[in-house]
């Protein structure tokens, strides 16, 4: 039946155009953004495991920085600490040969002078090892450092403090100690020995500490890889489909117009009874 009134063509044909707009407009959003999930409205639920998985993405920045920092204040540690390492070196030779009962007064006087500029060498040292306003070796930061190991800040790294600095108790001898005479050089030989032996021993722990916050950062940095890879499987959208997609619905949005012009002039065949 032909009616005036109602066109019920024109109307399944406006639906249809109407359908087609809206998945259209989806595509083009998806090519827009390069996300199939790009709000709440288009997947609640993967996009709150997506913004839960971003929020730990982020949360593992800090951890590396965390790292970053706690690497970087036991390196200074360990670098000023391998430099103390090459003074008391130099120490003991100077001792050694100051102990020696064959040399002359003048020449026990100079190794003293050496020996006393060395010994006081490693307090710049111990006192300019700092990094971030932290210092490992000189005895004030006591419990040592500590770095985040995850997300929800519950676990931590800790690399204890070494003091290094002169009657610290890892070196052995006292800001005073000099080798003026051949006693004093002796009993300095045998201090020295002893202050290398232990800070060889707290160089090992610092090394060990260092490789530990580094092994843990390659880790967060993988798994944070991890999840970002995560994340855009479940919210990227395939972009060689959608353009597929976005084609097809072109053509079809065409077709739909046409469909709509045909069918809004079939009211006016009605016309045609009248002549």
């Amino acid at each position: 039946m032909a009616s005036v009134n109602t066109n019920v063509g024109a109307m399944v044909a406006l639906q249809n155009l109407n359908k087609t707009n809206s998945q259209l407009q989806t595509t083009q959003n998806r090519i827009n953004t390069g996300l199939a999930v790009s709000s709440a409205k288009d997947n609640g639920g993967i996009y709150a495991i997506a913004q839960n998985m971003r929020a730990e993405v982020g949360s593992l920045r800090a951890v590396t920085n965390s790292l970053d920092l706690a690497i970087s204040s036991v390196d200074v540690a360990l670098a000023a600490g391998e430099a103390i390492s090459d003074l008391l070196i130099e120490m003991k030779e100077k001792a050694l040969a100051a102990s020696d009962s064959s040399i002359d007064s003048a020449s026990r006087t100079a190794l003293d002078e050496d020996f006393k500029a060395l010994r006081d060498q490693i307090s710049t040292i111990v006192d300019n090892a700092e990094f971030n306003g932290m210092n490992l070796i000189n005895g004030t930061q006591t419990g040592g450092i500590s770095a985040l190991a995850n997300a929800k800040g519950t676990n931590t790294i800790n690399v204890v403090d070494e003091d290094m600095s002169i009657s610290g108790g890892i070196l052995s001898f006292s800001a005073g100690t000099d080798i003026s005479t051949q006693t004093l050089a002796g009993d300095a030989v045998s201090a020295i020995e002893t202050a290398l032996t232990n800070l060889n021993s707290a160089l090992a722990r610092l090394g060990t500490g260092s490789k530990s916050l580094e092994i843990h950062k390659t880790f967060v940095s993988k798994l944070s890889d991890t999840l970002e890879k995560g994340i855009g499987n479940l919210v990227d959208a395939d972009l060689a489909k959608e353009s597929a997609r976005l084609q097809s619905l072109q053509v079809k949005q065409q077709l739909g117009i046409q469909a709509l012009s045909i069918a809004n002039s079939a009211p006016s065949t009605v016309l045609g009874f009248f002549r």
